[in-house]
């Protein structure tokens, strides 16, 4: 699933209603969530955070920065805080399932419809800046809006969307595309505020000043302090002391976690704690992480005991919170916390009891149907290879493969979890169909946008179950490896595993087959019927010559 966080300061703090007017266009647009709004009176801004998918937040960005160009006259907002506009900022952050790259471009396209229909200059900062001069936000809103109707009469400041004409009630907006920002505090067992200070510096990317033997500052020959660079990158850390909890805090912006994760910033932090004679006891997390951020420290903790990484997602994170002490100060509840989390999915297949499934299949209701099977087979083939794994990592006589054994743990946990999503992605496309066929056919325009409809709904209901095929293709290696190499005692589920590969190929083949009779389109089903095909007989070849070599072991050990 794609998710992306977008994150607009708007140039109004004190006015509810005028905020409300801005953040009702959010909470309708469909596939988005709106998850905090926050105005400061003083600084006269409002900073709202919503995500949802590509498609979503583009709409519900280029609504608010609309409501908001109708609802904020510039030539009235005073402030304290920096700003160039109605909508001063607008950041596309990439949560899930989305590149950097993406959100760049749809920070250019949302830049291009606002500047073309509302007639607002854009400029463009972070990664999706065209210039390094651009790239700084404080750069581009240098001059502010008082500033902006001179600025625009610079060539070096042309908008990078819209023309360079000033707009006096909306201003400039400022779009852009950064990573995503982890606000993170580690507590400490003092309450000496010096001491966690001492720690931030030796953590954060900008370090402390240098000092001379007498404990001077030194500086260089035009006058600037001299800096000893921390150890971490796109870190920005400072200590302080909270009187409500009675302790001091090192508290941490994250600006790009993916380059220097929470879990190793944290480790750090102990060690140089424990260098000053005191003890890290735990964080806090200050706002939502991106799942992933989390999944990682869960197995990293699990490398460190020696155990392996390769256990589902819930274990994952429970590993994370334990080791890092996240529910110290407030238990800590992933569904809050999680951005992933935060998207509502309704009632889904894959949260039900077995014995719930199991009768909602068995009704007269076609879906879910053989599609959502087929899923479900090659999810138990994953779950059965990553079991084989997780058995075999800390077991003797099996030492040299521990490593490869937790990447395969790790790499079977994220097919099966592939797998359970198709299951209701299944579902969901058959719908699809179904409300095409519901469709009016009273005239020949109504007859012919159903038939489309329908089409269309049928490509995607079998590209679903291809999806499948393909995705069974990636148990072909895990499944071998762990039969020639895993724990010995599990040898037999690892012949289940290949079955169950089997099982979920053949059953998905016949879906794809299905749907492909009620296809027009020729070009199209004969495409998708030579893929089908190559795929069947490619999995089905290798997982039963697999089969076949666990059942030759198991009768050799009879």
């Amino acid at each position: 699933m794609k998710i992306v966080e977008c994150v607009p300061n708007f140039s109004e703090g004190r006015n509810k209603e005028t905020i409300k007017s801005i953040t009702d266009e959010i909470e309708k647009v469909k596939d988005v969530k709106l998850l905090d709004v926050d105005p400061g009176a003083e600084t006269n801004r409002t900073v709202v955070t919503f995500i949802g998918s590509p498609e979503g937040v583009k709409e519900a960005a280029f609504q608010s920065i609309k409501k908001a160009a109708e609802v904020i006259d510039m030539r009235k907002h005073k402030g304290a805080h920096p700003r160039m506009g109605a909508t001063d900022v607008c950041p596309f952050v990439p949560v899930s399932g989305i590149t950097m790259e993406e959100c760049i471009g749809i920070a250019k396209e949302v830049g291009k419809r606002v500047a073309d229909e509302l007639n607002i200059p854009v400029y463009l900062y972070e990664e999706a800046a065209a210039s390094s001069d651009r790239k700084n936000l404080a750069n581009v809103r240098e001059g502010e809006y008082e500033g902006l109707q001179e600025k625009l009469k610079d060539p070096k400041w042309k908008p990078d969307f819209g023309k360079p004409v000033f707009n006096p009630r909306s201003g400039a907006t400022i779009i852009g595309a950064r990573e995503f920002l982890i606000a993170y505090n580690i507590n400490l067992n003092t309450r000496d505020k010096k001491i966690a200070n001492k720690i931030a510096f030796e953590l954060r990317e900008r370090g402390k000043a240098k000092r001379d033997k007498n404990g001077k500052i030194v500086r260089d020959e035009q006058g600037n302090i001299v800096r000893i660079p921390g150890k971490f990158k796109f870190v920005k850390a400072i200590g302080w002391y909270i009187p409500e909890y009675g302790f001091a805090q090192i508290s941490i912006n994250f600006t790009n976690y993916k380059v220097s994760p929470p879990h190793i910033v944290f480790d750090a932090a102990r060690e140089e704690a424990n260098r000053l004679g005191i003890r890290v006891t735990g964080s806090e997390l200050v706002g939502l992480i991106p799942k992933e951020a989390m999944l990682e420290a869960g197995r990293y903790y699990l490398k460190k005991q020696g155990k392996s990484p390769g256990v589902p997602e819930k274990e994952l994170i429970k590993m994370a919170v334990l080791s890092l002490g996240l529910d110290q100060i407030a238990p800590f509840k992933p569904a809050e916390k999680i951005i992933e989390y935060q998207i509502g999915q309704g009632n889904k297949l894959i949260d039900m009891k077995i014995n719930d499934f199991t009768d909602e299949l068995s009704t007269d209701s076609p879906a879910p149907g053989g599609g959502s099977v087929a899923a479900l087979a090659g999810a138990l083939a994953g779950a059965l290879a990553s079991m084989v794994a997780n058995l075999t990592v800390g077991k003797k006589g099996y030492e040299k493969n521990f490593e490869r054994m937790g990447e395969t743990a790790i790499k079977s946990q994220e097919i099966k979890d592939k797998f359970l999503s198709l299951i209701d992605k299944d579902t969901e496309v058959f719908n699809q169909v179904m409300t095409a066929m519901k469709m009016s056919k009273k005239t020949d325009k109504e007859k012919a946008e159903r038939e489309k409809a329908i089409q269309n709904a049928t490509k995607d209901a079998t590209f679903v179950p291809l999806e499948v095929m393909e995705t069974c293709k990636s148990l072909i290696p895990l499944i071998s490896y762990v039969a020639k190499y895993g724990n010995k005692n599990s040898i037999s589920d690892a012949g289940v595993a290949a079955l169950m590969g089997i099982s979920a190929v053949e059953s998905a083949f016949l879906n794809v087959m299905i749907n492909l009779q009620n296809m027009k389109d020729k070009k199209f089903v004969k495409e998708i019927k030579e893929k089908a095909v190559h795929i069947k007989e490619e999995v089905k070849t290798k997982l039963e010559k697999i089969y076949k070599e666990v059942e030759k072991a198991v009768a050799r050990d009879e």
